[in-house]
């Protein structure tokens, strides 16, 4: 049975490794994440250390499916703290192991990161996905406004959406 949930600062020093492979395991597959082979273990190592440093500092949250004892996925949210950004939150990174797939991991995860937005008083999830890309077949988010309407990106000067 997959559990989904969300990690502390201390929690996620403990996955390093787990989270590190699953890095790894998502470039090796060709996802468009932002790293490319070859991907060097202090480029990976770097990257989570940065997540974790997130994380300690509140703004931002990384959530982790387990089968059991053993990662599956994970997904984050990097919770905007401009003034006139702070309804949003961008998903990165939802990544899951490519020998877990085709399980409903991914679209469980996305699940938990909507609950979790808005947990943190967020009404709009921005996600960037290659078109055509394994992520563009997840089902749409639903902080998003609707198609045809262009999200709420940001809050004018006296606190009106634009």
């Amino acid at each position: 049975m997959i559990i989904i949930r969300q990690l502390s600062t201390i929690e996620a020093m403990q996955q390093a490794p787990a989270l590190a492979a699953l890095l790894r395991d998502a470039v090796e597959d060709g996802a468009s994440v932002g790293y490319v082979l070859p991907l060097p273990e202090e480029t990976v190592a770097r990257y989570w250390t940065g997540v974790i440093a997130g994380i300690a500092a509140g703004d931002r949250l990384l959530l982790a499916a387990f089968d059991g004892e053993q990662l599956a996925g994970s997904i984050q949210l990097a919770l905007v703290g401009k003034p006139n950004g702070r309804h949003r939150a961008d998903v990165e990174k939802l990544l899951v192991f490519t020998n877990m797939r085709q399980r409903g991991i991914g679209k469980a995860l996305l699940a938990a990161a909507e609950e979790a937005a808005r947990a943190h008083g967020r009404t709009l999830l921005v996600l960037d996905t290659k078109r055509g890309g394994r992520g563009a077949t997840l089902p749409e988010i639903r902080l998003h406004r609707g198609r045809g309407d262009p999200p709420l990106r940001h809050q004018r000067g006296r606190g009106r959406a634009r």
